[in-house]
């Protein structure tokens, strides 16, 4: 009797709940678009987007997300490096997700679409719908398929007038490493372990669609977009939230360019010690081949073992070159083969080669990487005459 009292009172529960039926939004209904502003860490650094569905009658006050890590992934952090792990459609309520912005100072800026009742009706239909167990999951994209770029592509789905996104004034558009930096700097890890991970494709030109993939970008141009070329997408735009700022002052000291700075004076240091005895420290031969033939090796990985776009034609190979890792046996021995020096002169020659494209915009580097690139230059180059001049060596 228990079991069949327990049953009736969760199929009552299930039926009463606001969301396991199909709701009508009333008339006076509002569905708008929410952007967040960037946060303190990398991850938040790009901000976040999110409808808000919001009917008084009904009692609904919602925002729906998307981008949710699905921490019940089975190998999570291996499908999350190859770039095959599924994200997911978030709902919460809209006093939580304002808290929870509001308490970590972020700004929020809401968006109140233009849109029918039938359209309306249509949206709230399709989020509830993607929702669902079986339909919350999708394979993430940084560039192409994200919590922005989704906003944009919902809002076209559930309307037949047409959507026409305009450029703002004095827009210029720029290479997706540009618009990434806009948002981390260019001297932080985040945009030094960025640079070096990321190809030379995200420095293309980004076109207006484009630059969508950033949640500040949805919202600039939802604010000029046209329906059916004359009214306004956006029938109104306010600030829930604006951040408060502070002391933000960056610290250069344990910037990349310092510290990879303070590496390369000390390998400099090291190669004029050599130099001035006319000797090789055959432990800085060793860390320096190690650790570019490693990096080397990551970024081959990165680039043919996984499915991210981003990382695809990668020349930081020309500095961390992975068959570093295969000589330094060379480096042990008491005399070196011949086809090492030659080796040598080809890591001097591919320095060159990378310095030409960066120099072209073929792919933009690090600026971190500066001092070591010179480094390992004149390092190479001295490693070369010494071979020369010590050919018993």
């Amino acid at each position: 009797m228990k079991k069949y009292l327990l049953f009736f009172l969760l199929f009552f529960f299930v039926l009463g709940s606001p969301f396991a039926q199909q709701i009508q939004l009333s008339p006076n209904s509002e569905i708008s678009v929410l952007t967040i502003g960037p946060g303190e860490s990398l991850n938040d650094a790009f901000g976040h987007n999110g409808f808000r569905i919001k009917d008084s009658k009904q009692g609904i006050d919602v925002v729906y997300g998307y981008g949710a890590y699905d921490f019940d992934a089975p190998n999570f952090y291996l499908k999350f490096a190859q770039g095959k792990l599924n994200y997911l459609i978030s709902r919460n309520d809209f006093s939580d997700f304002k808290n929870h912005y509001t308490y970590y100072n972020r700004t929020i800026n809401e968006q109140v679409l233009n849109l029918t009742s039938a359209e309306k009706q249509k949206l709230f239909d399709f989020l509830e719908n993607n929702y669902k167990p079986e339909n919350r999951r999708y394979l993430y994209d940084f560039f192409y398929d994200n919590c922005a770029t989704r906003i944009r592509d919902v809002t076209l789905k559930i309307t037949d007038r047409k959507i026409e996104f305009n450029a703002p004034e004095n827009f210029e558009p720029k290479t997706f490493r540009t618009l990434i930096h806009d948002h981390v700097g260019l001297n932080t890890w985040g945009s030094f372990g960025i640079d070096i991970a990321l190809g030379s494709v995200i420095d293309k030109k980004a076109s207006l669609w484009e630059h969508m993939f950033l949640p500040q970008y949805i919202h600039t141009l939802f604010k000029n977009a046209k329906l059916n070329g004359t009214e306004n997408l956006i029938k109104k735009s306010t600030t829930i939230y604006q951040k408060k700022e502070a002391d933000s002052s960056s610290n250069f000291l344990f910037s990349p360019l310092m510290i990879m700075g303070l590496i390369g004076l000390g390998i400099l240091f090291l190669t004029y010690k050599d130099y001035r005895n006319n000797t090789r420290s055959k432990w800085l031969d060793i860390i320096i081949f190690g650790i570019t033939g490693v990096i080397g090796i990551l970024i081959l990985l990165l680039w043919f073992a996984t499915d991210h776009s981003a990382t695809a034609q990668n020349y930081n190979l020309l500095w961390a070159f992975p068959l570093n890792l295969l000589v330094i046996g060379q480096l042990l021995k008491s005399q070196i083969k011949n086809w090492f020096k030659g080796y040598l002169k080809f890591l001097i020659i591919i320095l060159c080669l990378m310095t030409l494209h960066w120099l072209i915009g073929v792919q933009v580097f690090a600026i971190g990487l500066i001092p070591i690139l010179m480094a390992l230059m004149i390092r190479y180059i001295y490693l070369v005459q010494f071979f020369n001049k010590n050919s018993n060596y």
